[in-house]
């Protein structure tokens, strides 16, 4: 650790943001080879896959010590039942609502708090545009990125000088290990959770009828009538209505324009504004790609 930094540092509480992925186990694996204390939170938003919950309690808290779950009043399966609809690209309340704000009552109960994040300006060219330091309004203190200028190479070496495996979606294929699925998904990252955790996808599949009838119940209450039903992905299906996690699992498996199988793998999105501001989850692909909500969304996120 440099002399500017101890004293930037100096009686300064550092609270490092795990998701489960690489990048911030990375941070926290170098913060403490600096000699930097810290404490280690993760946001649980109810939505992580199961294997992400088991390597964040296991594996990583045997590495990196400690970390402190903190949620908000709701996890997502209850929030979206109790809204009658789903987070999107222009309702995005899921970062809100279960990352940002929980995030910020915790800060709130120290004194002169820094929120460390792993964040690399190589994963995409919003986050190249990134400054290391930078103050947070929504955070109410200053938000820290040590590692934006590492690489994937670095990221892999830190995890190979302490011995710590990866998170083993990313063993699986997957790119990006934070809501599983995220609202912004990939087409092959739909593939991917179909193909090896079919039960997520029953999951979606209930969901995604008790959010309808939840949000038809709060539209007739309004006196209006709720034109499509609340569906995960809100993408129009042939420009009319909207996807079904099934329908989107079909063309999840199809090439472009859904016409026919396709076995080739995308990279995943990562999409997510306020996830990759803040680096509250984990994503990867500084290159375009179509997800569902390219096909035209009939919703809203966030």
């Amino acid at each position: 650790m440099t002399a500017e930094l101890a004293t930037r540092l100096a009686g300064r509480r550092v609270v490092a943001s795990i998701s489960g992925g690489k990048d911030s186990a990375a941070l926290s694996l170098w913060l403490g080879e600096q000699g930097i204390e810290h404490e280690r939170v993760h946001m649980l938003t109810g939505w992580d896959a199961d294997v992400t919950m088991d390597y964040i309690r296991g594996p990583l808290t045997k590495a990196l010590g400690p970390i402190t779950e903190i949620r908000g009043d709701l996890l997502l399966p209850d929030l979206a039942r109790r809204k009658g609809i789903f987070p999107s690209r222009q309702r995005r309340y899921c970062t809100d609502l279960l990352k940002m704000q929980p995030l910020a009552r915790y800060l709130a109960t120290l004194d002169d708090p820094v929120s460390a994040v792993g964040i690399r300006a190589g994963e995409s060219e919003a986050r190249s545009k990134l400054t290391e330091w930078e103050w947070s309004d929504g955070l109410d203190c200053e938000v820290w990125r040590p590692l934006l200028a590492w690489t994937v190479a670095d990221v892999i070496e830190i995890h190979r000088r302490h011995d710590l495996a990866p998170n083993p979606l990313y063993l699986r294929g997957a790119e990006r290990v934070g809501c599983w699925p995220c609202i912004m998904s990939r087409k092959s990252e739909i593939r991917l959770i179909a193909d090896t955790d079919p039960a997520r996808i029953d999951l979606l599949r209930d969901l995604e009828a008790e959010v309808t009838a939840r949000g038809r119940e709060i539209t007739q209450a309004r006196g209006e009538v709720m034109e499509h039903p609340r569906t995960f992905f809100q993408a129009a299906l042939g420009g009319k209505g909207v996807w079904p996690i099934d329908r989107v699992v079909e063309w999840s498996r199809t090439t472009r324009g859904g016409k026919r199988e396709d076995r080739q793998e995308e990279l995943f999105a990562g999409m997510n504004d306020g996830c990759l501001r803040w680096g509250l989850c984990e994503s990867a692909s500084p290159e375009p790609a179509r997800t569902v909500r390219d096909l035209g969304g009939v919703g809203g996120a966030e």
